[in-house]
């Protein structure tokens, strides 16, 4: 029987994971990792200590070992860097993306088999198809198509899938709902976190103003470079953002939407929203950094993509144009892809992997 290290952040998800977990007569141990420490409270609420309480609770009704695994270093070196260091080269980094691959199932991972253990769960809404003759193991998308966070999975590499455990990926929220207050887990009825990755409850905006200087330059109509306001710092915005620009809009309701960042003269482009609108409409774009799961798909193939979160997936043709980078063209134009975001790969519901937009023609 394996020996499996269940990361647990204080949340329900986790938590019904673990008990999933000890259902089925697993030897289990519960772990906080323990990436960051607002200590100053300057951003607001980051409520790790109550985390943590929560999270040894759960292991305390259910009689498991519990432990917190401070990753406080790697953590900022890892994804707080990165971040930064993204917003500031004028590009939209992912660091939810990041966090899976290089904390969860990275130095986490490393920590647990170091420690004598054989897998990390996580309570990801992901299921895993295991490893036949003919295929390794794979990520399937979770039961719960409201829930599914198999887009946050894309950049984890093969090693880090054979060793990954995804307890409550079949299960609807709902049901998990319903499995944790049966058996009266304390935080059953607690609310889903939101925010950064390990963070908190904490607004990206927010978390930017206090390590990010501000650096105002002009709000300029793409189509001609009228003038119509000025931005606080282009890191502040992302493509297809709709709120919090600044410029009202019009008699006929149109409204202003990101549509470029001219980094050279550190102007914020904006347009009115519209399929026609320059540079919010995407039909083709270069992908770098790749990860895959499993086996990389065919050099030129038909597959699906997630642009973001929450997306559908949608056809495109794959094509590797080296060993670094790869196009891909959408069978239909997408809206307000962002250099530095992740591309999700599917064969069907299959996760193949991910990568990082380089390039996006318009």
């Amino acid at each position: 029987m394996k020996k499996i290290l269940v990361a647990m952040s204080g949340g329900v998800d986790s938590a019904v994971a673990a008990l999933r977990l000890k259902q089925q007569g697993y030897a289990i141990e519960g772990a906080y990792m323990k990436n960051w420490i607002n200590e100053d409270e300057i951003l607001g609420d980051c409520p790790w200590q109550q985390d943590i309480e929560d999270a040894s609770a759960v292991a305390d009704s259910l009689g498991i070992p519990f432990r917190v695994v401070n990753l406080m270093h790697e953590y900022r070196t890892r994804i707080v860097d990165y971040l930064l260091s993204g917003y500031q080269s004028g590009i939209t980094p992912n660091p939810d993306v990041m966090c899976n691959r290089e904390i969860k199932f990275g130095v986490f991972l490393d920590y647990a088999l170091e420690n004598g253990f054989d897998e990390v769960a996580t309570g990801h809404y992901a299921q895993l198809r295991e490893a036949t003759d003919d295929a390794p193991r794979a990520i399937i998308e979770g039961a719960d198509p409201n829930k599914d966070q198999t887009y946050f999975l894309a950049m984890m590499r093969p090693e880090q899938v054979a060793r990954a455990r995804f307890p409550v990926g079949h299960l609807l929220k709902p049901q998990l709902r319903e499995l944790a207050q049966k058996h009266a887990l304390p935080n059953a009825t607690k609310k889903d976190s939101q925010g950064i990755c390990f963070i908190g409850n904490i607004k990206m905006s927010d978390f930017l103003r206090e390590y990010v200087p501000d650096r105002p330059g002009p709000i300029l109509r793409a189509e001609d470079d009228k003038p119509l306001g000025e931005h606080r710092g282009l890191h502040y915005f992302t493509i297809g953002q709709r709120r919090g620009i600044g410029v009202p809009s019009n008699s006929d309701n149109d409204f202003y939407v990101v549509v470029g960042k001219d980094i050279q003269r550190n102007a914020l482009l904006v347009s009115f929203e519209a399929p026609t609108a320059p540079g919010l409409y995407s039909s083709r774009c270069e992908v770098s950094e790749l990860s895959f799961t499993g086996e990389a798909p065919a050099d030129d193939c038909r597959l699906e993509v997630k642009v973001r979160y929450r997306d559908p997936r949608v056809p495109v043709r794959y094509k590797r144009l080296n060993d670094k980078t790869v196009e891909i063209t959408f069978d239909q134009p997408q809206r307000a892809l962002a250099l530095g975001q992740i591309i999700a790969l599917y064969d069907g519901p299959q996760l193949l992997g991910g990568g990082i937009y380089t390039k996006i023609e318009t």
